[in-house]
């Protein structure tokens, strides 16, 4: 099996402290990969170095590599923007912009140079059914997307995400804001996405990592210290430190 994204001894600090500790891990195309671990481990830093979210902290520094499709982000040739179109995030708290329904989704196809109506049309109403959101909004796209709820706001965000056409997509704990039926559909969605894209996702829920990932990594004190099949890391972890996260005795 091909690898989408691999991470090489890769560090990352922030001035003096190192907030990533020789990261080595391996993730497999059109798989679901959960991060887990307690507050402060590194797991959302580690998220948002695969798309060089943390470009945009002055204070940080990173050595080792992380490559996607063969190719290592950190190159200096590296197009940022180019990066970010391919490995999309999806933030904990559901951002719409304050736009319509539809100018939401057809705001990064525009930003990349489509301004043909059908097309556009086209691709609102195909990235709406990708995030299972079109039979609710399907009647109402021009209405304010912030008047939506919270659970069809993160829906709309993974479809906003999914209209520029991405490979990889980022999610950073997409349904602790919400209730349990919208983390219900987010988990369903994950389920669904993954036959066309490769997701990693942080969250603290170990059950929601158990339901719907393929792959599982814990991280501690910024070190990733056991990455594996989901089940068995659940079932049969090789660390102490992992067996001690997972039932319970500390986190």
């Amino acid at each position: 099996m091909d690898l989408k994204v691999k991470a090489q001894q890769f560090n990352l600090y922030y001035g003096n402290f190192q907030a990533l500790k020789e990261i080595n891990m391996e993730i497999f195309p059109k798989t679901v990969t959960a991060l887990i671990g307690p507050s402060g481990c590194g797991k959302s830093t580690f998220l948002r170095s695969l798309n060089r979210m943390n470009d945009l902290i002055d204070t940080v520094r990173i050595e080792g590599r992380i490559i996607l499709d063969g190719n290592n982000v950190y190159d200096p040739k590296t197009d940022v923007v180019a990066l970010r179109k391919k490995v999309g995030m999806v933030f904990q708290k559901p951002n719409p912009f304050p736009m319509s329904i539809y100018d939401n989704i057809a705001y990064g196809p525009r930003v990349h140079g489509i301004k043909d109506k059908l097309r556009l049309n086209e691709l609102v109403e195909r990235s709406l059914i990708g995030a299972a959101l079109w039979d609710e909004v399907k009647d109402r796209l021009q209405s304010p997307a912030l008047r939506l709820s919270g659970g069809q706001q993160q829906r709309l965000c993974i479809a906003r995400l999914l209209a520029v056409e991405p490979e990889v997509l980022l999610m950073d704990e997409p349904a602790s804001a919400l209730d349990p039926i919208s983390t219900g559909k987010i988990e369903d969605l994950i389920g669904e996405l993954k036959k066309n894209y490769t997701i990693i996702i942080v969250t603290h829920n170990m059950q929601q990592a158990a339901r719907i990932s393929d792959h599982l990594g814990f991280f501690l004190l910024g070190s990733l210290v056991e990455y594996g099949l989901t089940e068995k890391v659940m079932t049969n972890p090789e660390r102490k430190e992992t067996e001690d996260y997972l039932t319970g005795r500390f986190g």
